[in-house]
């Protein structure tokens, strides 16, 4: 889908500056316990599935269609395990664009759907075993890469 109409005229009004952007990730595990990963087109690294929250999205939402857009899957979000945000969590994209996001992560299962790359926002999907990592573009805790979670929700003070 892109940067969404509402971000669009934020830029147009900013320009490129700093701005705040609250934002869903997701550690979305397979059968086999592997993490999905995905690679935008003309990056190196990788990421978690992940995107902004629209408005009038609720968490889970934003997760679910985050997921269909870049994956094609059908996902669950199951529990938050991590909330993110500060300087940690800033990025500037290849156009310039700058943002500091406020993410929460969540753990997912997949329900449906076919795995398909090379879309609008994703050339690369794959699974990685926890311990067998990529390269990752934004920075998250090791933690919310563990299988061997606390029942309560991640953060950082």
């Amino acid at each position: 889908m892109g940067m969404s109409d509402y971000y669009k005229n934020l830029r147009e009004k900013i320009g490129n500056e700093l701005i705040f952007m609250p934002g869903v990730a997701g550690v979305i595990r397979n059968e086999q316990g592997e993490i999905l990963f995905g690679r935008k087109h003309n990056e190196t690294n990788w990421g978690l599935i992940a995107g902004a929250i629209e408005l009038g999205e609720t968490l889970a939402q934003a997760m679910i269609r985050e997921a269909w857009e870049e994956t094609g899957l059908i996902i669950d979000p199951e529990k938050v395990i991590g909330i993110y945000g500060g300087e940690e969590q800033r990025f500037t994209y290849s156009n310039g664009h700058q943002v500091e996001y406020l993410t929460i992560v969540f753990e997912c299962s997949i329900k449906s759907g076919q795995l398909a790359s090379d879309n609008e926002e994703i050339k690369d999907l794959q699974f990685f075993p926890e311990n067998e990592l990529p390269p990752i573009a934004n920075k998250y805790p090791d933690y919310i890469f563990s299988s061997n979670q606390e029942e309560r929700t991640h953060f950082i003070k």
